[in-house]
Parts: C-alpha cells; sequence; structure tokens
C-alpha cells in the first residue's frame, strides 16, 4: 500500500490534504518534506518490529523456554501485572428468557469489587451430561431503545442461540464502551486522555480479566464440562478472544474472527485509524501481533477472517497466521491450527460463523458432522437486558482511573531510562551522529554561528545551530534551547534561509555557547497540522513502543551527545525549555551525561496535563521523577505563570505531592 516512490498511501493522502489552496487563500502550510519523513520513520521502526518477531524462536525447546515469560509480558502490557485479586464474582441472574430448545439467564457478576459484567447465559433444553462452554466476547455492535443501551450481547445474540441449540453453554458478555454500563474505550482515540500511557491503562485489559472471570462463571456452572473451554468473537471480541486464550490455558479451542493483523497494516497501511484502545495492549516490549497469537500454541487455533476487510486486511492476516503456524510447527501442532478466509466485507457473515461452530464441533466434542443449523435472532433485544435500574456503586465508568494501579516505589535510573525513551530506541543511543557543520558570520563578527546537523535517528537528521563568542580558554559550558513549533518560528527566518533572526542572536559570553535545538516534527520536520491525523500519528509511536513525547527526548539526548563530539566530553550542559519543551528538557536530565542545569518555565506538575510515557506512573511517580533531576542537576532553575504551580513544584522538590 504504497506509492512509486514507497511513501505509505495513509501519509501521501495526508499531504494531498495539508497541500489543498484556495483561489483566494494563501498558499497552505506544506508539510510535505516532514510527512515524507515520519512515512519514511514509520517504515523503518515497523520493519525492525516485524524483524524482531519470534526471532529468536527457533526450536521447540526455545518456545518452551520463553513461553511463560512472553506470556508475563502481554499480562504487564495489558496493565494485569500482577494479576487482579479474584474476588467473590457475586454473581446474579435477574431473569430468564424462554424459547423452546434453551433458555437464556440473565446474569451479572463482579470481575472486581464493582466492576460489574452483564451477560446472557444460553442453556440447552436438552443435554446429558457435562456440556462443552463457549464465551463469546462481542464486537463493537451498539443496541440502543428509548436511549437506554441494551448491550452488544443483544446484536450478538444469535451466535449465543447456535451454540445453545447445538449442545453447548453459551455465555455472551457485554464490553465496557457498549454494555449496559457504558465505559470508555477511545481515551485516546478521540478523547485526548494520553494519560491513559503514563498509567499502563488500556481497556484491552479490562475486557481480557472480564473474559477471565467468565470462564470462572462458566466452570463454576454445573452444566458445563470445565475441561472444555473454547472462546470466540468477531472484530473487538476477536480481539478479546485474542487476549483472553492467550494468557488463559483453559482455553482449549479459540476461533478470533476479524481480531487481528500485522503491525505493518495497523502503521504503515493506516488501519490504526480505524480502531479504538480496545484493540491495543500498551506495547512497551514492541510487539508485532504475532507474538500475541504464538501463545495459544499449542492449543487449537482458528484464525479467521474475510478477505475485503478494509481494517484487518488480508495480507496481514495472513501474516499473523504464517508466523504462528511456524511455532505450531515446531511444537508438532499444525493440525491444530487453521486459517479461514471467506469472502466479504468485515461483516458477520454466515460462512465464517460455519467454520467457527465446526472448528469447536471438532476440538470440543470430537464431532466432524455438517454444519446444518442456520444462526439467527430468534429474541427481542429488550428481552436480555439485565438490569432493570443501573447500580449505583459501579466502577465501570471510571475504570481507566483505578484499574491499572498507580505506583509506590522508588525507581532506578535504568528503569526511568527505559521508560522515558522506550526500549526500541535504547540500541540507538551512542550510534553514528554523522555530525555536518557550516559557519555563518553575522556582518558585526562578535560571535560566531554555526549550523550543525546531526542523525539523531534514521530518517531524521535534525538541525543544531550554535552561538559563540570566541575564547581562547576553550568552552567551560553550553546552554541548549529546546524549541517548540512558536519558538522555532520566533527564533528563526520564516521568510527564506531559515538562519537565526538577528534579533534572537544571544549576547554569549566568553567560554559560553548558546545551541538551538528543534526535535522532529517541529520546524523544517513539521508534518501535517490536520488534529485528527495528529491524533493517530502519536498512537502509532504508542503501538510501536514508545510515545511522541519519548522520541522527542531522545532527540535531545542525542543533541547532547553531538555537543560533546563538537565541545568535549567534560562539558557542562544547561538545558533551556518552555511548556513543552521544560517537559523534554526535565526527563532527559537525569539520564544524559554532562546535564548539570536546568532551566525550565511551567514545567509539568502532574501527569495528567504531559508529558506522556508508556506505563510511567505505574511504575513512579512525578516526585521520584523530580528527585532523580535535583540529585543530577544541581542547577536548577524552575519559573511559573501562576503562584499555585509554583506551590506544587515546591511540594514535587520536597517528595511531598503524590500527584500523578
Amino acid at each position: 500500500m504504497t506509492n512509486s516512490r514507497g511513501i505509505p498511501l495513509i501519509l501521501v493522502a495526508l499531504l494531498a490534504v495539508s497541500s489543498t489552496i484556495t483561489a483566494d487563500a494563501p498558499p497552505a502550510f506544506d508539510s510535505s518534506q516532514g510527512d515524507e519523513l515520519l512515512a519514511r520513520y514509520f517504515e523503518i521502526q515497523t520493519r525492525n518490529t516485524e524483524q524482531a518477531c519470534l526471532a529468536e524462536i527457533q526450536s521447540a525447546e526455545d518456545w518452551n523456554a520463553q513461553k511463560d515469560a512472553y506470556r508475563a509480558q502481554l499480562q504487564s502490557m495489558l496493565g494485569l501485572m500482577p494479576w487482579p485479586e479474584k474476588t467473590p464474582l457475586q454473581a446474579t441472574v435477574t431473569g430468564t428468557v424462554d424459547h423452546e430448545e434453551f433458555a437464556v439467564e440473565k446474569v451479572h457478576f463482579q470481575s472486581s469489587p464493582q466492576l460489574y459484567v452483564t451477560g446472557s447465559l444460553y442453556v440447552p433444553k436438552e443435554r446429558s451430561g457435562k456440556l462443552p462452554g463457549i464465551l463469546y466476547v462481542c464486537g463493537h455492535g451498539r443496541i440502543v431503545e428509548d436511549g437506554v443501551s441494551l448491550g452488544n450481547k443483544a446484536h450478538y445474540q444469535h451466535h449465543g442461540a447456535w451454540f445453545a441449540r447445538n449442545g453447548y453453554v453459551c455465555l455472551i458478555i457485554d464490553t465496557i464502551q457498549l454494555g449496559e454500563i457504558e465505559g470508555l474505550h477511545h481515551g485516546t482515540y478521540r478523547e485526548g486522555m494520553w494519560w491513559w500511557n503514563n498509567r499502563g491503562y488500556t481497556p484491552a485489559g479490562v475486557e481480557a480479566w472480564n473474559g477471565i472471570r467468565a470462564l470462572d462463571y462458566l466452570q463454576s456452572r454445573e452444566e458445563v464440562d470445565p475441561d472444555r473451554l473454547g472462546v470466540t468473537g468477531r472484530s473487538g471480541g476477536g480481539a478479546y478472544s485474542w487476549w483472553v486464550a492467550a494468557l488463559d490455558e483453559r482455553v482449549k479451542a479459540a476461533v478470533p474472527v476479524a481480531g487481528i493483523t500485522s503491525m505493518r497494516n495497523h502503521i504503515v497501511d493506516g488501519c490504526i485509524e480505524g480502531h479504538c484502545d480496545c484493540m491495543y495492549m500498551v506495547n512497551s516490549e514492541a510487539w508485532d501481533f504475532a507474538m500475541v497469537s504464538a501463545l495459544v500454541a499449542p492449543r487449537a487455533l482458528l484464525i479467521s477472517n474475510t478477505d475485503k476487510d478494509r481494517i484487518f486486511p488480508l495480507d496481514g492476516v495472513v501474516d499473523v497466521y504464517n508466523k504462528t503456524r511456524r511455532i505450531y510447527k515446531l511444537l508438532d501442532a499444525e493440525q491444530r491450527i487453521g486459517l479461514n478466509i471467506a469472502e466479504g466485507p468485515h461483516k458477520d457473515i454466515q460462512e465464517l460463523r460455519v467454520h467457527a461452530f465446526h472448528w469447536f464441533d471438532r476440538f470440543l466434542k470430537d464431532d466432524e458432522q455438517l454444519i446444518r443449523t442456520v444462526a439467527e435472532k430468534l429474541l427481542e433485544p429488550k428481552d436480555l437486558k439485565v438490569f432493570d435500574e443501573l447500580p449505583s456503586d459501579e466502577r465501570v465508568t471510571i475504570a481507566h482511573e483505578w484499574f491499572v494501579p498507580q505506583a509506590h516505589d522508588s525507581s532506578t535510573l535504568t528503569e526511568l531510562q527505559e521508560i522515558i525513551l522506550g526500549k526500541p530506541a535504547l540500541s540507538q543511543l551512542g550510534t553514528e551522529l554523522g555530525i555536518q557543520s557550516s559557519v555563518v558570520q553575522p556582518e558585526n563578527g562578535s560571535v560566531t554561528v554555526t549550523h550543525h546537523s546531526f542523525v539523531s535517528e534514521e530518517p531524521y537528521r535534525l538541525p543544531l545551530v550554535t552561538v559563540e563568542r570566541s575564547s581562547g580558554n576553550g568552552t567551560s559550558r553550553v546552554h541548549l534551547h529546546i524549541l517548540t513549533q512558536s519558538e522555532w518560528e520566533e527564533t528563526f527566518d520564516q521568510s527564506g534561509d531559515g538562519q537565526l533572526r538577528a534579533d534572537a542572536i544571544p549576547n554569549a559570553a566568553e567560554g559560553e555557547v548558546h545551541a538551538y535545538l528543534t526535535p522532529r516534527g517541529i520546524g523544517a520536520t513539521e508534518w501535517t497540522r490536520d488534529e485528527r491525523e495528529r491524533t493517530h500519528i502519536r498512537r502509532r509511536f504508542n503501538l510501536l513502543g514508545r510515545t511522541l513525547d519519548s522520541a522527542r527526548i531522545f532527540d535531545v539526548q542525542r543533541a547532547t551527545e553531538a555537543l560533546r563530539a563538537l565541545y568535549g566530553g567534560d562539558v557542562e550542559i544547561t538545558l533551556h525549555g518552555e511548556n513543552e519543551a521544560a517537559n523534554w528538557a526535565l526527563h532527559t536530565a537525569p539520564l544524559t551525561r554532562n546535564v548539570t542545569g536546568l532551566k525550565l518555565h511551567n514545567v509539568t506538575t502532574d501527569y495528567r496535563s504531559g508529558p506522556y510515557f508508556l506505563n510511567l506512573t505505574r511504575r513512579m511517580s512525578l516526585a521520584d521523577v523530580v528527585r532523580h533531576v535535583c540529585q543530577h542537576c544541581p542547577e536548577t532553575d524552575v519559573t511559573f505563570d501562576r503562584q499555585e504551580r509554583q506551590q506544587a513544584w515546591e511540594e514535587l522538590c520536597r517528595g511531598e505531592s503524590k500527584k500523578l
């Protein structure tokens, strides 16, 4: 899905939008250079992720040695490390819907205290002995009548009915986004709740936990054989099927439908723009998605999709299947993995259902008979509603506030570096900078202005401009000014050659250098200004194991490497920044050699407002970070526009604040 220059089509489209002008309007902002650089960056990072996926697994022994560690990583990335306590389910049946072939119990349970899960339990009327149990996890199928949500279990009722009519007990559970109690899946997708990254929260973790506790409920039922459990669902439910089956080996057979595709599809081809947050783990390990699917091995797994699904494209689905199938082959279990591709769009079509039903018959009932019964919607949606009145003590709608606990322990600098920069960036520190320099001498000749550039990470070659007054005693200190977009526009000439504006040249003291850095996405590398697209650019960084703040802090750290190369390994550096740039400076300082001073204006006092990193406040507080800064940078000067923020900062410095 690229053009002739290899640029992803999703970003070619952005370039077209950002370059559109009207006859009466001035030329629009041209982001073509920044968009192309960003496309190349995402291509490189995606390729790195693809190449790393399961690369260390070359034998069954390798897999058996690593699978528990992989599962623990997934558990952590879903916000489930350590496991939440399995408190009593408090399962309650509020009513029964009768059909001639089955009964539907309207049930709710609490996967954690006050985390209510509503569902429909389909039980065959004719049965002999214990039956296999199916957990059906719902996709995004909303049913609302008279302004009241009936839950997506009502939308997917035909699946439960088929299972019950064919000898299974099936539990269909609502999701938190579209259930009777309507929570939130769209924190970063639509609501600007980027602090979810800091918290290590994803609604995928809640859905996974609800599914695991639903298995507990199925096993508690006398009608169910606890050793014959399966899980399935489509779209969002396909993703939740992956989480549950990968984490919980009680699942003996799984059929995730239209719920997974490759990292390339999400990042390069733009599928991420069609998916809310529930589809993703907090991918701090920078996994490709075959890492998830492989964790089902060697249990029975059917990967099912249509061939014209625009948000789970065929090439990515096949890629995931092939990588997963390799693990099954190593385990001599190739007969227990299947790929079902039906013709059609992203839709719950009958052909997909038939193959899923046959898979469960085969592996949970040892039955190869033909599927003759059609899955039909036989009940009125309103009859499946569990609650007459929603519980006043529910914590579903605020799950993002409490589900992943905040940090209480102190952190080490090693942990801080891993979180701030992200694991994918660590190997890039210390690589070749490729510094290039050209000197521009102002007319008065009093100072020397030099335009340098350096490679932060491919393909980003960033500008670094230095101003210095000649001194026979060498350079004692470098003041590195980190610029935001507005500051770059104020500091550099926008009319042509991009030179440092004459009125912006500082009166540098002898022995001091003032340097100016514009991190990626700012200045000449700025990408599209379309806010929707910028949201999904940030989500792409997240899915690749970093955040945009992480990437810009990496640029600052690389700039300090360049300054040491230019002015000597012992030169002392003071970082300057305002607003966003103050946050980048603050979080660079404790990780970076030679940074002994900070001059910051309006730095963060609360991680709700940024900056954002994957899992930061799961492992440390802002006060903990500030403690590292104070130990590392004895010369720190912080100012604020508002007195209350100054007071909040002083509390942080004293270690008194627990705000996140």
